[in-house]
C-alpha cells in the first residue's frame, strides 16, 4: 500500500529548513518498506534574495510531500503514527498504478 503524505515544513530567516518533518513520524521497524520525497514547496515569504524578509517571518512555512510504501496489514499503525506526529497536514492512499514509480496494471 502506498500513501502520499503532506508535511508542514518550517524555514528559518535565512530560508533554510528548520526541521525535518518526516522525522516526527515514529513507526516500528518493518512498517515502512520505502519512502521518498515527492515534492517540496518553499514558504511564500521566500523571495528572490533567498532569505525571508523581516516582515514575512510569520510566512515561514512550506510543505514537503513524501510517498511511503507500507507493509501489508500495518496500514493502521502507519496512519496512527501520522496523526500523532502533529506535522502532517494531509495524507491519502494512492493507487500505485497512477504514480510515476508504480507499475501499470492491465
Amino acid at each position: 500500500m502506498t500513501y502520499r503524505v503532506v508535511f508542514r515544513k518550517r524555514f528559518n530567516a535565512q530560508g533554510e529548513p528548520a526541521d525535518n518533518p518526516a522525522s516526527f513520524v515514529d513507526v516500528s521497524d518493518g512498517v515502512v518498506l520505502d519512502s521518498r520525497v515527492a515534492e517540496e514547496s518553499e514558504p511564500p515569504a521566500q523571495h528572490v534574495q533567498e532569505v525571508l524578509d523581516e516582515d514575512d517571518d510569520f510566512e515561514s512555512l512550506g510543505t514537503e510531500v513524501w510517498e511511503y510504501e507500507i507493509t501489508d496489514g500495518r496500514e493502521q499503525e502507519f496512519i496512527e503514527a501520522l496523526e500523532n506526529s502533529r506535522m502532517v497536514l494531509d495524507y491519502e492512499e494512492i493507487d500505485e498504478a497512477t504514480t510515476p514509480h508504480g507499475t501499470d496494471r492491465p
